[in-house]
């Protein structure tokens, strides 16, 4: 609450428990020439209806007052702001799942390491290509496959691990929207859950990644296997020099 609106409340409340005095407006009875008081009927009727007309009016500016008070504190309960926050909670959370995917291994979220791996380790086998060069070749697949595996469950796990901080934050926002005084707090409480939605979503889309990269890589893995099996099957059907007969020793060394 801010010193203006507590100035206003402590300036309502005064009004309302300040005391009234009503002095009657009763005129003075009317005295006869030689002292005699003389009692006038009709114009002590008078007076009380004033008297009375009077009271009336006090009693609608005391009401008047009393509903600027109360409009007064219900302003300054609507203005109060809600004094939980989960931001900090929710940002970490975010940057738990950021730096999980940042250490992703071998081919990463990058467009051109992406598309240079896929012209060079996952493209065409080589025929020009020793066979050693092949067998690293496909081992280096096989690897990255495994690494894109590992990255996807690691994601996994530390979106699980998020799941217990949204949990206690989704309990303290709920609570603190029920408990609300004014309009402002209600929807900051009701924002900060939309914020914790955002980060679920957030985790959820992570989730969704690296689980598609890891069944990429294999699917990638298995179209460059079958191109260099297909190589491998080239070369060994590529007619060679043939069968040349030789002589043979059954016992080398023996006489």
């Amino acid at each position: 609450m801010t010193t203006k609106q507590l100035h206003l409340r402590r300036f309502a409340i005064a009004l309302m428990a300040a005391p009234i005095v009503l002095s009657p407006v009763l005129a003075a009875p009317a005295q006869a020439q030689f002292g005699r008081i003389v009692y006038d009927p009709t114009n002590y009727a008078q007076n009380v209806m004033q008297a009375a007309r009077a009271l009336e009016q006090i009693n609608h500016q005391i009401t008047s007052l009393q509903n600027e008070a109360q409009m007064l504190i219900n302003q300054a309960r609507n203005l109060a702001s809600l004094p939980h926050s989960s931001l900090q909670q929710l940002q970490q959370s975010v940057a738990r799942t950021q730096a999980l995917l940042s250490e992703a291994q071998q081919i990463a979220y990058n467009v051109q390491d992406i598309d240079q791996a896929f012209e060079t380790t996952y493209g065409d086998a080589s025929m020009t290509a020793s066979d050693q060069s092949l067998i690293e070749g496909a081992k280096q697949r096989w690897q990255t496959t495994v690494a894109g595996l590992q990255d996807s469950m690691r994601v996994q796990a530390g979106v699980v691990g998020n799941i217990e901080t949204n949990r206690q934050q989704m309990s303290e926002l709920v609570g603190a929207s029920q408990s609300a005084t004014g309009a402002l707090q209600a929807t900051q409480a009701g924002n900060q859950l939309l914020a914790l939605q955002a980060q679920q979503i957030a985790d959820l889309t992570a989730v969704i990644a690296a689980q598609s990269r890891a069944q990429n890589l294999e699917a990638a893995q298995r179209a460059a296997a079958q191109e260099q099996a297909r190589e491998q099957r080239r070369r060994f059907l590529e007619p060679g020099e043939g069968y040349r007969p030789g002589n043979a020793e059954m016992f080398p060394g023996e006489e």
